[in-house]
């Protein structure tokens, strides 16, 4: 038997939300794998979160800039939350966020590469910055959306400064109609994004992965039924999970939209618009998201006498 260790546990606890001894069966059961885990939590209906996603650890800031039909959203990282409330280090990242969105840079290392303005290059700038705060900073990732026509929305969620946050979404809208209803209509969207964190556009554009793995849940929790009837259920339950995660099949948050999804939504506006309006992509960062702190000590004496080891 693969033995268990605390640390595994607390994994499995994070991702899940499901109690430690729960945890730590689920571990045992399944040979210390956590995503099979995961997914034996959720067919013994102990697991109280579904989606697959990390602890917001970091600390730092998201930033969003938008040049036109083009917008950018990209993280960097510090060790404590004091450095983003730095007036110099909320400089820093807008910077880097100019410089990515008007040279079309987006690759960690490439940006890094791109001059910065008032002289040397964006990773000088980001060492410069280090040695000035004295604190370890990080060019995580960035993103972008650019449309050939139509309109950028954005959305930063609980800014610290302009276009800075602790989540940042863009969204494009490609159509040649009216520019104040296509504005309003990106930013209500990006809105949506921030709130509902949809994991692709459509059901099409869902991981295959995923979408199976949430077929064999469902096919396990409806075990022992009859093979006409168990299809009809699988089918029944993807229907609903995709309108839990793809963004056209999301009911919208806004009031105003009376419980439409965002696909609807956004076909509804084309008559306000004036011509059609395509949704052709999001982009949401949460601040964090997947990256972890050092466990605190209280809750790692707990996770280790949970798995036997305190």
């Amino acid at each position: 038997m693969a033995a268990i260790s605390a640390s595994l546990v607390k994994d499995l606890r994070e991702k899940t939300g499901a109690g430690m001894m729960d945890c730590k069966n689920a571990l045992t059961e399944v040979a210390g794998d956590i995503e099979a885990a995961v997914d034996w939590l959720r067919k013994k209906g102990l697991s109280k979160a579904a989606k697959k996603s990390g602890r917001v650890a970091a600390e730092g800031l998201v930033a969003v800039a938008v040049r036109g039909n083009a917008g950018v959203v990209l993280e960097v990282n510090s060790e404590t939350d004091f450095v983003a409330r730095n007036e110099d280090f909320q400089k820093l990242v807008r910077s880097i966020a100019d410089v990515a969105v008007t040279k079309g840079v987006t690759d960690a290392d490439a940006l890094r590469s791109e001059a910065y303005p008032g002289g040397g290059t964006v990773g000088e700038a980001i060492s410069n910055a280090i040695a000035t705060i004295g604190e370890n900073m990080t060019l995580r990732r960035a993103a972008k959306l650019s449309v050939a026509s139509g309109v950028i929305g954005q959305y930063v969620h609980a800014p610290v400064a302009d276009g800075l946050g602790k989540i940042g979404v863009i969204v494009a809208l490609e159509s040649s109609g009216d520019q104040p209803t296509l504005s309003l209509l990106a930013r209500q969207i990006a809105m949506h994004v921030a709130a509902a964190s949809p994991l692709a556009l459509d059901s099409s554009a869902l991981d295959p992965a995923t979408v199976e793995r949430e077929r064999n849940v469902l096919r396990d929790k409806n075990a022992g039924k009859p093979a006409h009837v168990l299809d009809k259920i699988v089918e029944s339950g993807l229907k609903t999970f995709y309108k839990e995660v793809a963004l056209v099949d999301q009911a919208s948050i806004h009031a105003e939209h009376n419980g439409k999804t965002i696909g609807q939504t956004v076909k509804e506006q084309e008559g306000k618009a004036g011509a059609p309006i395509k949704l052709v992509g999001f982009v949401r960062f949460a601040l964090g998201e997947g990256v972890d702190k050092p466990t605190e000590p209280d809750f790692a004496a707990e996770v280790a006498a949970a798995a036997g080891q305190g």
